[in-house]
């Protein structure tokens, strides 16, 4: 068995007399050098430091064997060791006793409910994906230089109002707490930040919109528009953690939308042209979700993650392009392709014979001054076809 143990800033004094036991019947400890040096003189057993990286000396831990020991910071299960070790050995070989977390801790000194409170961890994520368009967050820090990181981040991209709290240490006896703008810590940030700090974020101005306009993206024409993206999302019907790949992908704004949809929602964007996968990147990190880019599909198929929904928005006239993506789509998985011209509509209607599905033609028209009156003008017609995977693809 696994005994995980989490401990605070405040050390052996803030265990409970539960974990205080487990410690102290320790055959071996595992941990961090800062966890274990938290340790006090009443523990004597051996203690092992993490090596880096540790995911390897973890997956060789030897849960079968005799009782072992880890202590973690906190809570191990919020954002810690402790699903890392339960998703290794099952709930059946973990036992978790958790100490109130630097979350918790956190939104008690903001006055904050922890429900109304997003978490985002930047301890092994990318920087931007702590950017939002509204609402509040605690961050958990890689180090010292993540608040500065952080706040020129978010002043780059128009967040600069943001209030940006800097806590430190929390529950120890050296707990600090520093407030201010992200404006400020960009530019006036202190040379003492601890290593041990989050971040607490209310993101201003508050943008939070569920469907974003042309406008909000980078792009140089080579949009999804906004109607049409609005029914392409509809059709990509996105889950909670899923993947998906858009191919042809221009500004990026279908992977954008898909991301922000659901919680842990990821995407790889294939783009051909080198200028329009700078668009995605800063598109991605404007509105902090996790794209992958990459250049010309299908050439950069190989080692892609694998998607549960793959979108194409361009290329379909492409040879071998969209037999590809029907390759790389796993049973259950769902494609959706829009076509604009006749010779991608014609690629659309074949596949649609072959293969079934569903196909769909969208017209959209904007009301526009006609002399001294109002008149339709209609946009280009959009072609869909949407398939889901069976065990695999055969012609009808």
């Amino acid at each position: 068995m696994i005994i995980v143990v989490g401990i605070g800033a405040d050390g052996m004094p803030g265990l409970s007399h539960a974990a205080k036991r487990e410690l102290q019947r320790a055959t071996v400890i595992y941990g961090s050098k800062r966890q274990l040096d938290l340790l006090d003189d009443t523990i004597t057993t051996a203690r092992h430091e993490w090596p880096s990286p540790m995911l390897p000396a973890l997956q060789q831990l030897p849960a079968d064997g005799p009782d072992i020991h880890v202590v973690a910071s906190g809570d191990p299960l919020m954002h810690g060791i402790g699903g890392t070790l339960i998703r290794l050995f099952g709930t059946e070989k973990v036992t978790v006793l958790p100490q109130v977390s630097a979350v918790t801790l956190a939104c008690a000194r903001m006055g904050w409910n922890v429900h109304d409170t997003e978490v985002i961890s930047l301890v092994t994520s990318a920087l931007h994906t702590a950017i939002r368009r509204g609402g509040q967050a605690i961050v958990l820090s890689k180090d010292q230089t993540t608040p500065k990181e952080l706040a020129g981040l978010l002043n780059e991209n128009g967040r600069g109002d943001s209030e940006f709290s800097v806590l430190e240490q929390l529950g120890g006896r050296n707990e600090r707490s520093r407030h201010g703008t992200a404006n400020q810590w960009a530019t006036e940030t202190p040379s003492d930040i601890d290593d041990l700090n989050v971040i607490a974020i209310r993101y201003l101005p508050d943008e939070r919109i569920s469907s974003l306009s042309d406008d909000a993206f980078i792009h140089d024409g080579q949009i999804t528009k906004h109607g049409i993206r609005a029914v392409t999302l509809a059709a990509l019907a996105p889950r909670p953690g899923q993947r998906l790949w858009d191919v042809g992908a221009g500004s990026g704004s279908i992977a954008v939308e898909w991301c922000r949809s659901a919680p842990g929602c990821t995407a790889v964007a294939f783009e051909r042209d080198e200028r329009r996968r700078r668009n995605i990147e800063r598109n991605a990190t404007a509105f902090g979700v996790d794209v992958e880019v990459r250049a010309q599909a299908p050439d950069q198929f190989d080692h892609a993650a694998t998607p549960a929904t793959i979108f194409i928005g361009g290329g379909l006239t492409q040879p071998g392009l969209l037999d590809a993506c029907l390759a790389s789509l796993p049973t259950t998985g769902h494609l959706v392709a829009n076509a604009v011209t006749v010779e991608s509509e014609a690629a659309l209607a074949q596949a649609y014979s072959q293969h079934g599905g569903e196909l769909r033609r969208f017209q959209h028209y904007h009301g526009e001054p006609l002399g001294g009156f109002t008149g339709w003008s209609p946009q280009r017609p959009v072609t869909q076809w949407t398939l889901t995977k069976v065990t695999k693809v055969t012609k009808r």
